[in-house]
């Protein structure tokens, strides 16, 4: 396929997702429907839009690359964590508990829940900034990755792509906010579950691969280990992969914003299987062929060492190029609603969360256009560190850990448990925080195992903690967990949560 046509195709893709995004203005008419799409999303929508944040250019790329080549078929033990406990599980326990939980509060973003669990108003400063920094280096791997295939598919220069994407992403989403995600999280979906399927027809069948009966035999014979129930690269590595891109779902605030948005409860069985089964899809696709790397390649030579290459090269070389380009578009589709999730969530850190700190009363069309300027500001910095040399899977696992290893814990217990205490809660992400960004700082090849330390460790420590730490007065549980919703002393207990706060 002759390059312009290739570049012309992508640009009318472009041109939908920018349609779709005006469309989406003319219903954005308040900062709930900019932030949550006025909590209305159904089903299919939902769990698309899940499925889609999930899984982006750092997958395909990044991880499948050097997780494949490290591990080889013991990655598979990836993508059933990822379909079980980061689709399945985090559906089916959190969702019913968070949707109601919200709505009760009135909390519209992470450290909104937080504040308002723990009747502490640092909770949602620190919190909001947390988000803010730490999300800038995820949304810069996943521009990273999605600059390399437009680098290997188009041979446009990885500045200029770069550069491209970030442009799309800010006008699409300053356009359409939420809405804008779920008007095109369904259509992204279809395109990623067409893409892989095809993807793994043409490499399985490839003459270097020679066929599915032929895969565990050909990696056997390179490398026994590749086939093993445990990779070369160990079981350690292995688990704390297994948990870092799973459990890690579940305290990440772009993935908990599903939760906030669903329309009602009666969407959380049929979204919880349509995610499990796009998981299933996603997750094995890009693992299986990354672990097929060694059939390709003898070492990492020709790419200078970069494994993030990987997976690029083996689409360049083994698709036709209309293949090509459909798998190109695949990523692009993963990774623009990725992106949209993370901009509409960083930004909300700060126009949402620390302004209406500051300014309690702030005039709300306002905040609505502060949000926008500040998707605008969170892509401009994302832009900046993508331009820097990083490794994809470093960057990731290194916003994952610290963004979910600091949430996970006190949001988990805060939806379930009344005896968390505001001690318990800080403590948990104070631990987390710590151990991912100190950890990674000292052994920065170790970047994904300190991420499973640091949601890991805040779940013994928060009830811990809470166990000899005042618990929180019984007025503000009432209200919290809707005790006595009839009767006067749940509205005692928001007005009191709401003249105590601290």
């Amino acid at each position: 396929m002759e390059g312009k046509m290739k570049i012309f195709i992508v640009l009318i893709y472009v041109a939908a997702l920018l349609g779709m995004g005006y469309v989406s203005m003319k219903k954005t008419k308040t900062l709930n429907d900019f932030f949550l799409g006025n909590r209305s999303v159904g089903p299919w929508v939902s769990a698309f839009a899940y499925g889609t944040t999930y899984f982006s250019a750092v997958l395909f790329v990044g991880y499948a690359g050097k997780v494949g080549w490290g591990f080889g078929l013991s990655s598979l033990w990836i993508v059933v964590g990822n379909a079980l406990l980061g689709s399945l599980l985090a559906w089916k326990v959190l969702a019913r508990r968070t949707r109601a939980m919200t709505v009760r509060l009135g909390a519209i973003t992470m450290p909104e829940f937080l504040e308002k669990r723990y009747n502490s108003q640092a909770f949602r400063i620190i919190g909001a900034l947390i988000i803010f920094i730490f999300f800038i280096p995820y949304s810069a791997s996943v521009y990273m990755g999605l600059s390399y295939f437009f680098e290997s598919i188009f041979g446009i220069p990885y500045a200029y792509a770069l550069i491209f994407m970030a442009c799309v992403t800010a006008v699409y989403l300053i356009m359409g906010g939420y809405f804008a995600v779920t008007m095109t999280s369904f259509i992204q979906g279809i395109i990623m579950i067409i893409g892989v399927i095809i993807m793994l027809f043409f490499i399985v069948g490839s003459e270097t691969v020679g066929g599915w009966t032929n895969v565990v035999p050909a990696l056997s014979a390179i490398d026994p280990k590749l086939v093993a129930p445990v990779g070369p690269a160990g079981g350690i590595s292995l688990f704390s992969m297994v948990i870092l891109t799973s459990l890690g779902a579940w305290g990440l605030p772009q993935m908990v914003q599903k939760f906030y948005a669903i329309k009602n409860e009666k969407v959380i069985n049929t979204a919880a299987w349509v995610t499990t089964g796009f998981s299933l899809l996603m997750a094995f696709g890009a693992y299986f062929t990354g672990s097929l790397s060694h059939l390709f390649f003898e070492n990492l030579d020709r790419f200078g060492g970069n494994p993030d290459l990987i997976t690029p090269t083996i689409i360049q070389e083994t698709l036709p190029a209309a293949i090509a380009l459909l798998i190109l578009l695949l990523v692009f589709s993963a990774s623009m609603s990725t992106l949209a999730s993370l901009v509409l969530v960083s930004s909300s850190s700060i126009a949402v969360d620390l302004v209406q700190v500051v300014k309690p009363n702030a005039d709300k069309g306002k905040s609505m256009m502060l949000m926008r300027v500040l998707c605008l500001v969170f892509v401009g910095f994302s832009l900046y560190l993508a331009v820097k040399p990083n490794a994809i899977l470093s960057l990731m696992a290194f916003s994952w850990g610290t963004v979910a290893g600091s949430f996970l814990a006190p949001y988990v217990y805060g939806l379930f448990s009344r005896r968390v205490t505001s001690a318990g809660a800080w403590a948990g992400l104070i631990t987390g925080f710590t151990i991912s960004v100190v950890f990674s700082i000292i052994y920065p090849e170790q970047i994904p195992l300190a991420g499973s330390l640091a949601m890991l460790v805040p779940l013994i420590v928060v009830p811990a903690v809470s166990a000899i730490t005042s618990p929180l007065p019984a007025k503000h549980l009432e209200w919290v967990f809707g005790d006595k919703i009839k009767s006067d002393s749940t509205k005692e207990g928001k007005n009191w949560a709401t003249s105590n706060l601290r």
